[in-house]
Parts: C-alpha cells; sequence; structure tokens
C-alpha cells in the first residue's frame, strides 16, 4: 500500500544506490520506492543521468546496467516543477534539492553530502543519512 511520504534522494546517493546493490543507499531507495514515492525534478533527474553515466563508472556499471536504473527511476519516480527558488546552501548546486523538497512538502531528503546534511532539518524537512533515514522508517 503506497502512503503519502514524499522522499528527495539527491544525485551521490541515487550513484551509491545503482552502483553498490548491497548497500545501505540501495537498501534506503528499495525501502522509499515500496514506502512512498521518490520525487524528482527536471533540474535533478538531468543531474543524476549526467552523472551516472560518467567514465569513471564504468567499472561498476555497464551502459545497459546505467540504462536500465535510470529508466526504473524514471518509471518508479514522480515528476514534480519546484515553484520556489532556493539559496540556503553553501554548494548551491545543492538548492535543487532543497527547491524540489520544499515545493513538494517532501517527507525528507536523503543524503550523505555534508553541505546538505548541516542544513538539517530543513524548514522542517528532516535531511538524513541513508542509515538514518532506514532507522527511522522502519520504526514507523
Amino acid at each position: 500500500m503506497m502512503s503519502d511520504r514524499r522522499y528527495v534522494f539527491d544525485t551521490n546517493t541515487l550513484v551509491s544506490a545503482a552502483l553498490f546493490r548491497g548497500g545501505t543507499p540501495n537498501e534506503a531507495f528499495r525501502h522509499a520506492l515500496k514506502t512512498g514515492v521518490v520525487l524528482l525534478s527536471k533540474a535533478t533527474f538531468e543531474e543524476i543521468d549526467e552523472v551516472i553515466a560518467r567514465e569513471k563508472f564504468d567499472d561498476y556499471l555497464t551502459p545497459e546496467e546505467c540504462g536500465v536504473f535510470i529508466e526504473a527511476l524514471v518509471d518508479q519516480s514522480r515528476f514534480a516543477n519546484p515553484t520556489e527558488g532556493i539559496q540556503a546552501c553553501r554548494d548551491p548546486d545543492d538548492d535543487k534539492f532543497l527547491e524540489l523538497a520544499v515545493s513538494e512538502n517532501a517527507t525528507c531528503i536523503v543524503s550523505g553530502d555534508s553541505d546538505l546534511l548541516e542544513l538539517d532539518p530543513f524548514r522542517g524537512i528532516p535531511i538524513l543519512e541513508p542509515v538514518d533515514f532506514l532507522g527511522r522508517v522502519k520504526k514507523n
């Protein structure tokens, strides 16, 4: 049964989920898909699509596996258009995740990025590392 939980995952967490199927980011991503909806915006999707295809990941993920992951991400996520521009993160490239989370009233942001984690919580939205996300959602 799908709940009204809405999750935003940053790019590094999604790349880790794709590369390391037995890892915590992958478990967090799979759990999010089972218990709610993963949110994407045009900007967040374009970044994941570009980063995951980088040559440095070729030893870990074939182009076919990369395509399968991206296709599954698109099929199983919901696209949204952020309604507010935000400039709050010390890394401006990460503001897009805050914009998406705020505009869609996300349940949380899942990230291992210290630039985002230092803002926890942002406007009442928890920013959690994958392991903390799993600990929290498995309790509920």
